[in-house]
């Protein structure tokens, strides 16, 4: 074959991959809009739920991915979220768009303040600085000011739109999922901005960032803003969606588990974030169903719990042992096999 003809040939598998990519773009869109139309409730409850991890992992991932800061306490920002939306909706009653934005930039004022050991230590004992915002988050939610309820938490009214309350999974879904898709979309075009380039270059190199005139605290204290900002969001629209907030309601478990997103969906990536949250969420629950099908097992959901508790560690083990970039780079492969599929004669 000569070079022309092979340039041309690569310059048509070039267009039809673009094109496929747009045509799955659409695909995934019209099948984000039909899903609730065809899907059962508890699936539409799921998808609802998948949608807030999404927006908590991506945040957590421009922290911990971008940035290379460790932190173990995505869930206590989302308390914060939580909180404040709940404190909102129940005492000021202002609009749910409105009480979001106001929970996250109250968690993004917190992530601030935890955020200022980050200059001087990382890795663990980063993680260890964070992990403490947890316990002092939960102190002072149970033996706080009255207004945040004590140990028994928060009771709010649901969302309102034009005058509707939105209690159901179908109708949180139409709000949920455009949020999402919007926390998304801000954090991929984040990293074409000069702010995003800057968390890069501390998490490859910080002292080379630094003597490139890259200012660290500022930078850093930026990533843990955003990032609690992304939390908080989440954790406002947690509290709409279960509509209880109580101290037990986010353990510092649930900031592993959205650490455990972000290793297994790939560090470092906007889809790693996406499919990280998808799997921490919907794999448990595809186990939960498959274990209740074994019907010729007496009581199965009881005696195969742990095996299925088992069988979704030995998942997250083996994805770390044979692709440790997570399952965005098992994408990416799947992608470039396609891409170059003329070329493999």
């Amino acid at each position: 074959m000569r070079i022309g003809d092979a340039h041309q040939t690569y310059v048509q598998a070039e267009a039809l991959f673009t094109n496929f990519q747009q045509r799955m773009l659409v695909a995934l869109f019209v099948a984000l809009i039909a899903f609730p139309f065809f899907a059962d409730e508890y699936w539409v409850y799921l998808a609802c739920l998948v949608a807030i991890h999404i927006v908590s992992t991506t945040g957590l991932n421009i922290l911990t991915g971008y940035t290379g800061l460790i932190s173990v306490g995505q869930a206590a920002f989302m308390s914060v979220g939580a909180y404040t939306v709940a404190i909102l909706e129940i005492h000021v009653g202002t609009s749910f768009i409105f009480n979001l934005i106001v929970a996250g930039a109250v968690s993004a004022g917190l992530g601030v303040i935890f955020g200022v050991p980050s200059l001087r230590v990382k890795g663990l004992y980063l993680a260890i600085a964070t992990i403490a915002a947890s316990f002092i988050l939960h102190f002072l939610y149970v033996n706080g000011p009255p207004v945040l309820g004590g140990a028994r938490g928060l009771s709010m009214p649901p969302a309102r739109l034009f005058g509707h309350d939105l209690s159901r999974p179908f109708q949180l879904y139409w709000l949920f999922v455009p949020i999402m898709m919007l926390s998304v979309v801000a954090a991929a075009n984040l990293f074409r901005t000069r702010i995003g380039r800057a968390f890069i270059a501390i998490r490859d190199r910080d002292i080379s960032a630094e003597v490139l005139g890259i200012p660290l605290l500022k930078y850093k204290l930026l990533s843990f803003a955003l990032s609690s900002f992304y939390a908080g969001v989440a954790g406002g629209m947690w509290a709409y969606f279960f509509r209880v907030v109580t101290p037990e309601s986010f353990p510092l478990i649930y900031s592993v588990f959205f650490l455990a997103a972000v290793i297994v969906g790939g560090m470092g990536t906007i889809l790693g974030g996406i499919l990280g949250a998808i799997f921490m969420t919907v794999i448990p629950e595809i186990l939960k169903l498959m274990v209740s099908y074994m019907t010729f097992i007496p009581d199965a959901t009881a005696q195969l719990s742990p095996i299925r508790t088992i069988v979704f560690g030995a998942l997250i083990i083996g994805f770390l042992l044979f692709e440790p970039q997570g399952l965005a780079e098992i994408w990416r492969h799947i992608r470039r096999f396609f891409h170059l599929w003329p070329f493999r004669k």
